[in-house]
């Protein structure tokens, strides 16, 4: 998997393949961190901005973009409609629990954890499910992908 994510970003200056490999859904930030550190030899302050900055990237886009771009595919192709309804329903069992325990900061603790299918993208998903206002998601998210890095990080220095 790794030597097909690297091969993808071949020719790409190592800071800007790092921030791009964050944008991968299931890779996010466990995989460009360890990229970046491992393979591009980045220092492990720029693994870990640069995969930061991609990931909470892709989640402010997720945020901003996803109620109009739903909107809008779902219209007019009726695949969409069902995949979004699927997807929403999908986050919501998933993140239920944690939104009725903790909150808003279960947005914080699903951008923390980073374990596949349970990360940053599905707090950015949470977020725009449960409604959680810009001026509460998005420090949260950043926060809570800042913490994640941190952990992919020192696992990837220590292990």
């Amino acid at each position: 998997m790794h030597d097909l994510i690297i091969n993808l970003f071949v020719g790409f200056p190592k800071e800007l393949a790092t921030f791009l490999i964050a944008f991968i859904p299931v890779t996010e930030l466990r995989a460009s961190i360890p990229l970046a550190v491992k393979v591009y030899n980045l220092t492990p302050f720029s693994a870990w901005l640069y995969s930061v900055a991609g990931t909470f990237f892709v989640m402010a886009m997720i945020v901003f973009l996803l109620d109009p771009i739903a909107k809008l595919l779902s219209k007019y192709i009726p695949i969409f409609e069902r995949f979004f309804t699927w997807l929403f329903e999908h986050t919501r069992k998933r993140a239920n629990d944690k939104m009725e325990k903790y909150g808003e900061w279960a947005i914080f603790i699903l951008a923390a954890t980073p374990i596949p299918l349970l990360g940053g993208l599905t707090g950015a998903l949470a977020a725009f499910v449960f409604d959680v206002p810009l001026k509460k998601s998005l420090p949260l998210l950043l926060v809570g992908t800042m913490v994640a890095g941190g952990i992919v990080l020192g696992v990837t220095l220590y292990f």
